[in-house]
């Protein structure tokens, strides 16, 4: 029996505010454990929660980015559970009115263009962290994160696939970039997922039992859990057994998906209207503000750069993944006027030395960049030699011009001066000369190669290679 994979993927968004959601409090990370907090965020009692304007902005903007409907009223509501790290024994959030419903964006995967349905958006308060010792049986609560705003995007169980699960996931992570809401960084918690994976038998229209994963911090071990989920349910459904409903962690050091907790589902919160909060009214007037303030989104520039810059349609994907490559090209090209080379250049060296980071790391401004290809263009340098320079610009920040003049890497195309060079190599090698002539003809490298040792790499090839061919057929 083949078995259809269904996949939706529930996405938590830190947003990228000064102060938490119902109170004063920084947001900032990386401060003492318990440090950013007060009675409103500890949940103390007597204290009342006041709502943060720029959350509901932010969560406005995500919502007409991804061609959503924004509920001109919507509400918070309790969400009621106990864990350590959450002190009021409640969550608020929001459960029947969320403040966007009814939106899409659009994935590619292998060619295969595929419309991803969202849900629903709702604002709601972070929880803390809990900190466990590696040695010993204690657990320590931090309450910092405590009341950090977060937006959670809920999909529609559109997804058949772990790779276009993470398709999904890198489009969403590039909007909430774009816009600026949401720094994206995993590893520090501020953009988390969970899925929810089921497989059917192909043609039915019954959802499957499904499994929801958690613990996952990179977009690598998004697609992994999947994929080796998607693979112990085939296992237990050929075998004739049934899934159970679950909640599992990946474990990303032995690559497997371990049980948490049992079923769950929403009536086990207890969910009712949060009595201290009052219904958030949203006018067209407010909607049309922050409409004016989006900026150029990721699908948009990458048609602009297909259309503009004749880029291939794999160049402009790459490039327009994140806000700040995609800054950065458009500034090269301006001082290099060749998309296509700026391209080219930084899909390979440029993102190769990166290491996955990024480029805001780069100490090799991207008017650098444009001015190093001007060197190769103007037959300054050689391509070889410039990638050398490169490299000392990633570690030193310094004009390739400054390097150099240096380090003495100016290219030689002066005709007499490689002439008489060539001519001492054909004088030297008659063995190789006879073999040329005799139609050994890839000859030719070995001789321009010969040059370049001579000239620690700084003869201008072309010449070069125009030069042996006239002497050695002359």
């Amino acid at each position: 029996m083949e078995f259809e994979t269904v996949i939706g993927l529930e996405i938590h968004a830190q947003m990228k505010t000064d102060s938490k959601i119902f109170c004063g409090c920084t947001t900032s990370f990386g401060s003492p454990p318990n440090t950013n907090t007060c009675p409103v965020c500890l949940g103390l009692p007597g204290s009342l929660p006041v709502l943060n304007k720029r959350v509901v902005e932010f969560a406005i903007k995500m919502g007409l980015a991804t061609n959503s409907t924004i509920n001109a009223t919507n509400q918070f509501a309790r969400k009621n559970y106990f864990y350590p790290d959450l002190p009021k024994g409640y969550q608020t959030s929001q459960f029947d009115r969320p403040i966007i419903e009814h939106g899409y964006v659009d994935i590619e995967v292998d060619g295969e263009h595929k419309r991803i349905g969202i849900t629903r958006m709702h604002m709601e308060e972070d929880a803390g962290k809990l900190i466990h010792d590696d040695y010993e049986p204690f657990s320590y609560v931090d309450l910092n994160r405590t009341g950090t705003p977060l937006l959670e995007i809920v999909s529609e169980p559109d997804l058949r696939s772990p790779r276009q699960a993470s398709a999904y996931l890198k489009k969403i992570h590039a909007i909430l970039r774009y816009l600026d809401i949401c720094d994206g960084n995993m590893q520090e918690g501020s953009f988390r997922c969970d899925a929810n994976i089921s497989l059917r038998p192909f043609g039915r229209d019954e959802l499957g039992t499904r499994t929801e994963l958690k613990n996952m911090n990179s977009f690598r071990n998004v697609q992994a859990a999947l994929e080796y989920e998607e693979r112990r349910q085939r296992d237990i459904l050929l075998e004739g057994g049934s899934i159970t409903q679950q909640t599992l962690l990946w474990n990303p050091d032995t690559e497997k998906t371990e049980p948490m907790r049992g079923k769950e589902d929403a009536h086990d919160y207890r969910y009712f209207p949060c009595p201290d909060l009052i219904p958030v009214e949203i006018g067209d007037s407010w909607i049309a503000q922050v409409r004016k303030t989006l900026p150029e989104l990721p699908d948009q520039r990458k048609s602009r750069f297909l259309r503009e810059f004749d880029l291939p349609e794999y160049d402009a994907a790459i490039l327009t993944e994140s806000r700040e490559l995609a800054d950065y090209f458009e500034t090269a090209v301006k001082r290099y006027a060749q998309p296509k080379k700026v391209s080219n250049w930084m899909m390979t060296e440029l993102l190769r030395e990166l290491k996955g980071g990024s480029i805001s790391e780069c100490r090799v401004a991207p008017e650098q960049l444009g001015e190093l290809l001007d060197m190769i263009e103007q037959g300054t340098i050689s391509g070889k030699i410039a990638k050398a320079v490169f490299g000392d610009m990633l570690e030193s920040g310094l004009d390739p011009g400054i390097i150099v003049k240096k380090k003495d890497l100016l290219q030689v195309s002066d005709e007499s001066e490689l002439l008489a060079i060539v001519r001492e190599i054909i004088a030297e090698n008659p063995a190789q000369v006879t073999d040329y002539r005799n139609g050994k003809t890839k000859l030719l490298g070995y001789f321009v190669g010969q040059l370049m040792q001579r000239t620690k790499g700084k003869a201008n090839p072309g010449l070069a290679n125009q030069l042996f061919n006239k002497e050695l057929t002359g």
